[in-house]
């Protein structure tokens, strides 16, 4: 089953959690798309025809699954796109947002996102939904 790991990738450390995600999933046997790790980072405006069919075209296929990482005061515009894309595509997603409560950060999730997703507060907590959503 494959999992789609969405969230910021501009710099290391939101790249590594991103990593650390991918990983939990391929310890619970999901198989994984990161956008960085196999598309690879938009240097330039001439990058985005790349980005985009390998991110959305090709890495968007068979996903069952988006894990999306909401940390930070905005969620990334890609998240974001993301994040609407598998709900029109039926495809279930997890929100993780681990430096501030949903209430806290209602102002800048918005409506729209809490919405349309579990989100959860910790790693362990995410091994538990993924856990779950293996059963379904």
């Amino acid at each position: 089953m494959k999992v789609y790991i969405a969230g910021k990738i501009r710099n290391e450390d939101e790249r590594e959690i991103l990593e650390k995600v991918d990983k939990l999933c391929k310890r619970l046997g999901f198989e994984t798309f990161l956008p960085h790790r196999d598309v690879g980072l938009a240097k330039n405006v001439g990058d985005v025809k790349r980005i985009f069919e390998g991110d959305i075209i090709n890495g968007f296929k068979n996903v069952k699954l988006v894990v999306a990482v909401l940390d930070g005061l905005h969620v990334g515009a890609g998240t974001a796109w993301e994040l609407g894309y598998a709900y029109a595509k039926n495809i279930s997603a997890i929100g993780l947002k681990m430096d501030e409560s949903v209430e806290e950060g209602l102002e800048y999730l918005s409506a729209i996102l809490i919405g349309s997703m579990k989100i959860v507060s910790s790693m362990k907590e995410l091994e538990k939904e993924l856990e779950e959503f293996k059963i379904k």
